[in-house]
């Protein structure tokens, strides 16, 4: 009888642990996307949330505020060669990307402590680069996060928006 209780404490037990880990697992799926632009190599490394029938812009990602650019940890850019972007020039190296969207545009930053979960720890006087871009509306929604890379742009996609962001 009492192998039967413990082992019957014991199956509660792993079942306990499974519920609980799973739990703590990041709905958010972890993507990279790696491109050139020029003889530039830019990596970028973000969780990409989906929209889930939630409002996205002003809500979720509430204007007027830094927004790490994904999910869980804080989105990051790297580019093996200096860059110039939207005009300023951005050195090569790691970096964590941040967003501060408003209505009308959006504030892009690059910030040289690379490994930051979300935006708790930002210090703005850690920014390599900061730059203002406009955001376009798109004609069809993107249901998860998506950044893409071309020949002169990286841009984020969600919902109806795109941020494009130029680079030479």
């Amino acid at each position: 009888m009492k192998s039967i209780i413990k082992t019957g404490f014991a199956i509660i037990a792993l079942l306990l642990v499974n519920v609980m880990g799973a739990q703590s697992k990041p709905t958010s799926s972890k993507e990279t996307i790696t491109g050139k632009i020029k003889d530039a190599t830019i990596t970028v490394d973000y969780g990409s949330p989906s929209v889930n029938g939630r409002k996205i812009w002003g809500e979720l990602v509430p204007f007027d505020k830094i927004w790490r650019a994904g999910a869980n940890d804080a989105t990051t850019f790297e580019t093996d060669k200096d860059l110039t972007v939207e005009g300023s020039k951005l050195p090569a190296g790691k970096y964590s990307f941040f967003i501060i969207p408003n209505g009308n545009e959006c504030t892009i930053i690059f910030n040289k402590v690379a490994k930051q979960w979300g935006a708790y720890k930002y210090k703005q006087e850690d920014d390599q680069l900061r730059v203002v871009v406009k955001p376009e509306v798109l004609r069809s929604a993107y249901e998860k996060l998506t950044y893409e890379i071309n020949s002169n742009t990286f841009s984020l996609k969600w919902d109806n928006w795109s941020i494009p962001v130029q680079i030479k």
